[in-house]
């Protein structure tokens, strides 16, 4: 694959027909879950600014979101405080025949919340030993549970905040959080080697995929996917497309008229 002399990552042409061809095996796959009635979790993790967000972008933007269903909760509310902490993650697991993605998800835990202070230390202990006990209880109900962390470097990471202040499209990406996130990059090193010891399990590793080249990171994570999930080829039919009936034909375009249409402006 070639690469762009000026940065030294992946060309755009390169990346475009690769993501092409695993989009198609995605696109058979997701008929594969639904035909065999699989119950797949896919679980995004990495630091701000990891490419978390992009990736997930390529993963779906190919196939059905009632199957790929992309779930990014929002802080919890006094409630879902109260609950069990997984309780509110649970609620959101596949059903057959779905793939359920966690733009984060219940490792938040060991990431944010103990980093941050938004949970004890005890509970952070609490949740590291506890955490393979209720995977190995997922997987053994029948669910595929695939956990990702995206590594970003440090310069990079920098880069990318950097851009995000000055463009308006991406703005709203960068909070406070994500600029305490950049200070304490240490912090999050250590919570992060920490959450690894405890829970990549033998039922339940850790993938590392490094994520410094945005578009080598999406098709990277594409590809373990493809081959994490065994699948095969659903037949189907042809699809034809029947003879339009002239029964009760009218002049469709005539009860537009008067109606508000919006303006072409282009």
């Amino acid at each position: 694959m070639a690469k762009d002399k000026s940065t030294g990552k992946m060309k755009r042409k390169d990346y475009e027909e690769e993501l092409h061809k695993l989009q198609i095996q995605l696109c058979h796959l997701q008929e594969w879950v639904k035909a065999n009635r699989l119950r797949v979790i896919v679980l995004f993790e990495g630091r701000d600014a990891a490419g978390k967000g992009g990736t997930i972008k390529a993963l779906t933007e190919k196939v059905s979101p009632r199957v790929f269903r992309v779930v990014a909760l929002p802080a919890p509310s006094d409630r879902e405080k109260s609950q069990l902490f997984i309780q509110r993650y649970m609620q959101q697991f596949p059903a057959a025949g779905e793939i359920v993605i966690f733009d984060r998800s219940w490792y938040n835990r060991a990431g944010v919340e103990y980093v941050m202070g938004f949970c004890t230390p005890a509970e952070h202990k609490r949740f590291l030993a506890l955490c393979p006990q209720m995977e190995r209880y997922i997987i053994e109900g029948g669910i595929i549970l695939i956990k990702l962390w995206l590594e970003v470097g440090m310069e990079e990471q920098e880069r990318r905040f950097r851009a995000r202040i000055d463009d308006p499209l991406r703005q709203w990406k960068l909070s406070p959080m994500d600029t305490e996130s950049y200070r304490r990059w240490y912090d999050y090193s250590r919570a992060r080697d920490l959450m690894f010891k405890a829970t990549s399990s033998k039922h339940a590793p850790w993938y590392v995929i490094r994520s410094d080249d945005k578009r080598r990171a999406r098709l990277n994570c594409i590809s373990h996917l493809l081959k994490t999930i065994p699948y095969g080829r659903v037949k189907r039919d042809k699809v034809k497309l029947p003879r339009r009936s002239d029964k009760g034909r009218y002049n469709d375009q005539a009860g537009l008229r008067g109606m508000k249409f919006v303006e072409a402006r282009y």
